[in-house]
């Protein structure tokens, strides 16, 4: 019989950091190197940028659609960053849960925060740029906003950084490819916490304990070996 069943349920893992840490690039490697796990896709008010698809990145509607769809509760949480909507809609994330497969929130940190309210035993992990100066440096690099915009974002990532302590696990994405294995590392160790196990079967363990050191084949190979 085996010891130890863990809960069929999937973990909800919530990963967030400062504009330019790359988390989006880190999860993308980490749904390459792990099949069991399903990136929930947000819905914002914000516009399109550069390459973007709808129902890639986000699912992009209108401030009057958000707001009609936050009356509706569709979402698990929802939060305003740089003056525009992002929700997390709660269906298909309890339907994936419920398949045992993990989920992650890809979320900003006020979103993160409600959640841990409703969800206070999900996984929290804050990816960490190397420096300061390496997150400015990506911030300008995308060259998808004016002046203005940048300043405004690299504040706030300041502000955010000031947040991790908010979040069990703190990982530093110097390396994409290392960021992501340590990613996988937790999610990986998180399931063998013993408050995540569904039950331990302790009933009638001596019971088979003894017939094992009492077995036929035991007792042959003890005489064997001696």
């Amino acid at each position: 019989m085996t010891i130890v069943r863990a809960k069929e349920k999937g973990n909800l893992v919530v990963i967030s950091g400062p504009s330019g840490a790359g988390k989006g690039t880190v999860i993308n490697r980490l749904l390459e190197m792990n099949k069991n796990l399903y990136l929930s896709i947000s819905e914002t008010s914000r516009s399109i940028r550069g390459q973007e698809k709808n129902g890639v990145e986000y699912y992009f509607v209108t401030k009057e659609e958000f707001r009609k769809r936050i009356q509706d509760n569709i979402y698990l949480e929802y939060a305003i960053y740089n003056s525009n909507y992002y929700g997390t809609p709660k269906d298909r994330i309890n339907e994936m849960l419920n398949k045992g497969i993990d989920v992650i929130l890809e979320i900003e940190i006020q979103g993160a925060v409600k959640v841990k309210e409703l969800i206070p035993d999900a996984l929290f992990i804050f990816i960490m740029p190397t420096s300061l100066k390496e997150l400015k440096k990506r911030i300008i690099g995308r060259k998808t906003e004016t002046q203005e915009k940048v300043v405004e974002r690299f504040k706030r990532a300041y502000q955010e950084i000031n947040e991790a302590s908010k979040y069990n696990y703190v990982v530093v994405n110097d390396e994409v490819e290392k960021a992501a294995m340590k990613v996988n590392s937790i999610i990986h160790a998180e399931k063998c916490r013993v408050d995540r196990i569904e039950e331990i079967y302790l009933n009638n363990l001596e019971e088979e304990i003894h017939e094992l050191l009492i077995d036929k084949d035991f007792n042959n190979l003890e005489r064997e070996i001696g």
